[in-house]
């Protein structure tokens, strides 16, 4: 569905037409059984099988230059893993839940307490620019697990994704069941004010604040995927080589362009030096060159390359020392393309652009400590980030770190990898997000947990003490329960 009316009123009609459309159908067909729900879920599989030439292609020429095995990796492979699992699983994750009862007595008598994972309804998926086709299909991994239906709302950032996401799920879904909206910032803020039974948004913490405002007008209940600056804390028993490899890997994966990626280091005092060249020596193995490099991804759009350029020449002016990391020495003043190279900025202080703001590119400032500690006090003057990872062997150090703090995931010895585990739950805390999903956890998320008590059948003593008059019974009772 494309909307391309430009007054609210219009787009609020018509999306809330499509909305009416899709509650009634769920209304209509009830709770879809467990081989409905992997139908659909194979239908998203298949998706992004048969159109993985396209997406590649989408996402290349939305990008300027974006390497195709990356999008493969990024966008299709680690789409169709969740979807995989989500179909392999649920039917073990939709059964009845038994609980115990309170009291237990109860239970003897005949009565039973359990919870049923009932669907929410009509989902509502606002995914972000940076991975536009796996921070969909992701999502609805879950919510299709839990019955639900689900209206999209891809970034304006990536059109020609975008479009191609409209045409993919029309060529496999009836409206009713999955719909895709496309249009501008209009758009995307008449669809975070409609009364979905939940709303997922994954963006920038900023653009979070008014999804949340808005879903509250109708009390919907959001899952916020948003980021902040996750920090890396780099232990003096680091192996430093294998530390800068994974860092730097992480760093340039899709220029920086990742909500996970590392924000910013805190390095020992006397080991700043020789990571410093580390990271070279890693960028250079991973990039030779950068100028033409099919691998190498261009920063999105013209004023996202002009902040990231505006960063580095304030950072540069307050007295920080730039490192850019250009293995072949190329001129990459004039270019057909948006490519930064990977940039390290020494010692930067609270002042700067770069450490006050989400980077969303391959920038990298590094901080030195002394000792530990003075990294996660720094951590926790901050606000809570997305992600935190820690590299080091010594056990007591490590656990220090990540007791002492407190982000949405971590990964130790690495960056970015605990989002591809789907056993464990993804999600932010504070300013990096709220509610998570993935695997099981992503069924949980978008099912209503409804707790349901059967009484026991016969109307026997238990029950006829809690009833005036009251006599001895309820006074046994009642002694029983007020006591230390």
């Amino acid at each position: 569905m494309s909307i391309a009316m430009t007054r609210d009123s219009a787009v609020g009609t018509a999306l809330n037409s499509l909305l009416s459309r899709q509650r009634a159908a769920q209304s209509r067909d009830g709770a879809p059984p467990a081989a409905v729900r992997i139908d659909r879920l194979n239908r998203c599989i298949a998706l992004l099988v048969d159109f993985r030439s396209e997406i590649e292609a989408a996402l290349e020429a939305d990008f300027g230059a974006r390497s195709r095995q990356a999008t493969a990796f990024t966008d299709i492979a680690s789409s169709i893993g969740p979807l995989k699992h989500a179909r392999d699983h649920l039917a073990k994750w939709m059964r009845t839940e038994r609980r115990a009862t309170s009291p237990r007595v109860l239970w003897f008598l005949g009565a039973r307490a359990e919870i049923r994972h009932q669907p929410k309804g009509v989902v509502g998926v606002i995914s972000p620019w940076n991975f536009p086709v796996n921070l969909t299909f992701a999502p609805l991994a879950g919510v299709l697990a839990a019955g639900n239906r689900a209206m999209i709302k891809p970034s304006e950032m990536t059109p020609a994704t975008s479009e191609l996401l409209k045409k993919m799920f029309a060529s496999a879904f009836d409206e009713e069941e999955i719909a895709v909206v496309t249009g501008g910032p209009e758009v995307g803020q008449a669809f975070s004010s409609l009364a979905f039974d939940h709303l997922v948004f994954t963006g920038a913490t900023s653009i979070g604040r008014h999804v949340m405002r808005a879903a509250a007008e109708n009390l919907v209940p959001v899952t916020l995927e948003l980021g902040g600056k996750s920090p890396v804390v780099i232990g003096r028993s680091a192996d430093l080589a294998t530390a800068a490899a994974r860092i730097m890997n992480g760093k340039t994966l899709n220029a920086g362009q990742i909500c996970l990626a590392p924000d910013y280091v805190l390095a020992p005092a006397d080991r700043m030096g020789a990571f410093v060249e580390e990271a070279k020596a890693a960028v250079g193995r991973l990039f030779p060159t950068i100028r033409e490099n099919p691998d190498y991804t261009a920063i999105v759009a013209d004023r996202h390359y002009a902040r990231l350029t505006g960063y580095v020449d304030d950072a540069r002016a307050k007295g920080a020392e730039i490192v850019e990391i250009n293995p072949a020495g190329e001129d990459l003043r004039q270019q057909p393309h948006r490519r930064i190279p990977p940039t390290l900025i020494l010692n930067p202080t609270d002042d700067m652009k770069v450490m006050q703001e989400e980077i969303f590119g391959p920038l990298l400032p590094v901080k030195s400590y002394q000792k530990v500690d003075e990294a996660i006090g720094y951590i926790n003057a901050h606000a809570r980030p997305l992600g935190l990872y820690y590299f080091g062997t010594d056990k007591d150090e490590r656990d220090r770190v990540l007791d002492l703090t407190t982000s949405g995931g971590v990964t130790v010895n690495d960056v970015v990898m605990h989002v591809a585990q789907e056993e464990l739950p993804f999600g932010g805390i504070g300013p990096a997000g709220m509610g998570a999903y993935h695997g099981h956890d992503g069924f949980r998320e978008f099912s209503h947990r409804k707790s349901v008590f059967h009484q026991m059948k016969k109307d026997i003593g238990p029950l006829r003490m809690l009833r005036p008059p009251y006599g001895a019974g309820i006074a046994r009772f009642l002694a029983s329960q007020i006591k230390r």
